[in-house]
């Protein structure tokens, strides 16, 4: 990017959505952050709002474009998780989780459209999850809403073309950050009929988050398709998980549903 840009990153108070603000900040941006809570860094505009009140979001991204005259970049980071059996889930508990990681993305989406249309330029950078497309045992709720992301994202791609508007989604693989703590469980419910399954299952993959890659490398890759002239769809972060959506796309479902199974069912 040649000039400054007016980045907008949901969720940029820690992990990814820090990391991201972090360097786009690093590059010369004007950069809000609109969480619940601050970000820490010097330089970084917050504005606190959850993000699932959706007049207050409406009126958040409206005051940010009154102030700056654009809004260059929008980055749809927050999102949290769940975990469990699906058929044990509060049907409160997954509608909360969706109304996170796809309505309020949808929501910033939708407020912030307008204003790139009238400067006929902007691009809109979802953060998906390789779990939308692989999809993982316990975590049903979770990868459903990342899948969810990825076809509107699809979608949009289309629809916003015609008004210079590029629309991506970025499918991060195991990452280490505070979101894997965060993440609500509900095994108290599973005990008499999943057994120690679904322990099995969300330690392993509890332990693969720890030891994922850096929010820093997902950044580099928002940050790839941020400045790209025409970015891809999608980009996965992380040299392993291409070799595993690659696989995922050339060999039968119902094969890739048997591997995930055997490794976190």
């Amino acid at each position: 990017m040649n000039k400054k840009q007016i980045v907008i990153i949901t969720g940029a108070s820690r992990g990814i959505g820090f990391a991201a603000a972090k360097l786009f900040l690093e590059k010369g941006n004007i950069v809000y952050n609109i969480s619940r809570n601050n970000c820490e860094l010097t330089g970084i505009n917050s504005v606190i709002c959850n993000i699932t009140d959706g007049i207050k979001l409406k009126e958040t991204i409206e005051n940010i474009y009154n102030k700056e005259k654009r809004i260059d970049i929008l980055i749809n980071n927050a999102g949290g998780g769940i975990s469990g059996s699906a058929e044990k889930t509060d049907l409160c508990d997954a509608k909360r989780l969706f109304d996170l990681n796809f309505f309020a993305a949808f929501e910033a989406i939708k407020y912030t459209v307008p204003y790139m249309r009238l400067q006929k330029s902007g691009k809109i950078i979802n953060i998906g999850s390789v779990a939308g497309a692989m999809h993982v045992p316990f975590q049903a709720f979770y990868s459903a809403s990342k899948a969810a992301i990825e076809a509107l994202t699809n979608c949009l791609r289309t629809e916003l073309s015609p008004f210079g508007i590029k629309v991506s989604t970025i499918m991060p693989g195991d990452t280490k950050t505070g979101f894997t703590d965060a993440r609500e469980k509900s095994f108290e419910k599973d005990d008499a009929d999943y057994g120690s399954r679904i322990y099995r299952s969300i330690s392993m993959m509890e332990k693969d988050e720890k030891n994922g890659m850096s929010p820093e490398k997902v950044a580099k890759v928002i940050y790839k398709a941020a400045v790209c002239k025409n970015p891809k769809p999608a980009y996965v972060a992380g040299f392993s998980y291409n070799f595993f959506i690659f696989l995922n796309k050339v060999l039968p479902k119902q094969f890739v549903q048997f591997v995930l199974g055997k490794i976190y069912g």
